[in-house]
């Protein structure tokens, strides 16, 4: 682990993501790097670490994180931003159960695509684009029942995501544009690296003009 920063007692917004890098360790292996990025209340970002994992990304590793972060010194996160991760709501909320949290959009978006005929992308982007940008939750949720509608029969599994992750993913409506842009993504992890999945269209556009 890299050394972290010292403890802050309270985060309004921390990022938490993990990112795979080639290692060398006899043979060339993916590894995931798992990463914690802060905000203070100056609006200053801070790195709360860097872990190196093994194997796949982990909710018991980032309950592990979480922990050790709290045992430095951080006393209470407003709103955690990650990714959908399955048990990682759990992980977070056994470490501070007052903390909201905020589904990345972008990944979100991501496995969207993956459910989809490459063919339907742009399509698909066009008519989800409205649910995301939504003034209100309600608008959202109106937004959402008419793309179910459209894309339910062929693509139920888009639709499954969605309700499944919908909880975590609206915290986020909440807030006005500027602040919207800034806690709806895990970005500021990723821009740690040079990650760009070359198989799927780049989701981060749609939100950044939203």
């Amino acid at each position: 682990m890299v050394q972290p920063a010292a403890g802050v007692p309270v985060y309004p917004v921390v990022f938490i993501d993990a990112i795979f890098v080639k290692v060398r360790d006899g043979q060339v292996t993916n590894r995931p790097i798992y990463v914690a990025i802060g905000v203070t209340c100056a609006g200053e970002r801070d790195i709360l670490g860097l872990w190196a994992g093994d194997g796949g990304e982990g909710a018991k590793f980032w309950l592990a994180v979480l922990t050790e972060i709290k045992n430095r010194g951080t006393t209470d996160v407003c709103i955690v931003v990650c990714d959908g991760l399955k048990g990682l709501p759990e992980a977070i909320n056994t470490v501070g159960d007052r903390a909201v949290i905020q589904t990345c959009v972008i990944h979100l978006l991501r496995n969207t695509f993956r459910y989809a005929s490459r063919k339907y992308w742009d399509q698909i982007a066009k008519d989800i684009r409205p649910v995301y940008t939504a003034a209100t939750e309600a608008a959202a949720k109106e937004r959402f029942v008419e793309f179910t509608a459209k894309w339910g029969g062929q693509y139920p599994a888009i639709i499954r995501l969605w309700e499944n992750a919908w909880s975590e993913f609206v915290p986020f409506l909440d807030y006005d544009v500027d602040i919207r842009r800034v806690i709806c993504s895990t970005n500021a992890v990723e821009s740690l690296n040079a990650y760009q999945s070359p198989r799927l269209p780049k989701p981060a556009e749609f939100v950044e003009n939203a």
